[in-house]
């Protein structure tokens, strides 16, 4: 058996890769019939932290807005509290999103963070969410929704779910849950079996088997397989793949991505989840670089998911959506794409159509 989790740090990969195609212009997508290939069909649609191109990430009315655009999945990052009440939060620490700053000043880590673990539920509930900022406060994505607005709070797991499962039952539109128990190993530092609750939660609502439209990932490949074989988990799961430079976990990407590393991941996982530019790397339009991941995984019974597509930072070669849709399913052979923006990329897909 692979040893899947690194020592130390590795070096940065040196290769540099526009986001998704290299340079030059694509010419406009056309489709050779109106049903449309097998794959555009099956390509699924997974909106990330909601529909978060439009309103604040991981809010719920980001959450209603991508069920009402008709993603086929809505993704949730989860953390704990130190109460332990697991909220719906991408990064470990609250600044990015949230006013904790302005209203808890002096509860900062030395590195100047505030940490979501060392605030109650009852503390959280008083932030107010706007749009992802960088840390000079600018907007991180220039354009979207106003940052200096404080109308939005910090959900809890469970609130989101309930959030999707009644509209699911209002609409008929049936949404699945993508869940990412965020840095497993940081919260077993702090004492607490993130995994494990995650598990509890979605075992109350009835979700705990692999029928279930609820898709489990982590960068993690320990706390995946600590799901499956200790906590007996059926859910499918699926194997994110980041950069071992990110130090996102212990976890060595460069050997997940090897056709020997996929094969280790076939015995616990379901699917992987590849950051765009491993995918698709065009240098040249004519040849198109297309990683061989995607093959080796479909061998291995793997589907592939990656991320992230965002309409406001298409390279300027790639000219639309509709471009970028083509070339990820039609040349690239993924079987969904986390994005920002799910409307739009369903508008590019041709048996689907908008609600």
């Amino acid at each position: 058996m692979l040893a899947i989790s690194r020592p130390g740090r590795c070096l940065v990969l040196t290769f540099v890769t526009v986001l998704l195609f290299g340079c030059g212009t694509l010419p406009e997508a056309t489709h050779e019939s109106p049903e449309g290939s097998k794959a555009m069909n099956e390509f699924l649609v997974i909106a990330h932290r909601g529909a978060s191109g439009y309103l604040p990430e991981h809010t719920l009315e980001a959450v209603a807005m991508a069920h009402a655009m008709g993603a086929d999945y809505i993704e949730q990052d989860v953390l704990l509290t130190r109460d332990d009440r697991l909220i719906v939060l991408h990064d470990l620490y609250l600044d990015a999103v949230t006013d904790v700053a302005e209203r808890f000043p002096g509860r900062q880590r030395a590195d100047g963070r505030h940490y979501a673990i060392d605030f109650t539920l009852e503390e959280i509930r008083t932030l107010r969410v706007h749009d992802r900022v960088k840390a000079d406060g600018r907007p991180a994505f220039p354009g979207r929704f106003p940052e200096d607005s404080r109308i939005f709070s910090v959900p809890t797991l469970e609130e989101e779910i309930e959030l999707i499962q009644g509209l699911n039952r209002s609409t008929g539109r049936v949404a699945g849950l993508y869940i990412e128990p965020k840095s497993p190993a940081w919260h077993a530092g702090a004492g607490k079996d993130l995994m494990a609750a995650v598990l509890g939660l979605l075992a109350r609502f009835g979700l705990a088997d692999a029928e279930d439209k609820v898709l489990l990932q982590s960068f993690d490949s320990d706390a995946l397989r600590y799901a499956r074989e200790d906590l007996q988990c059926r859910l499918r799961m699926v194997q994110l793949i980041g950069e071992n430079s990110w130090d996102e976990s212990p976890t060595d990407f460069d050997l997940l991505r090897s056709a020997e590393g996929l094969a280790e991941v076939a015995e616990y996982a379901q699917g992987i989840g590849p950051w765009l530019p491993q995918v698709v790397d065009i240098n040249n339009i004519d040849t198109s670089d297309i990683s061989d991941m995607v093959n080796h995984a479909h061998q291995l019974g793997l589907f592939v998911h990656a991320y992230t597509l965002r309409a406001d930072q298409l390279p300027r070669g790639v000219g639309s959506m509709a471009n970028a849709v083509r070339i990820l399913v039609d040349r690239a052979g993924l079987d969904g794409v986390f994005t920002d923006h799910p409307d739009q990329v369903i508008a590019q897909l041709p048996a689907r159509e908008l609600p």
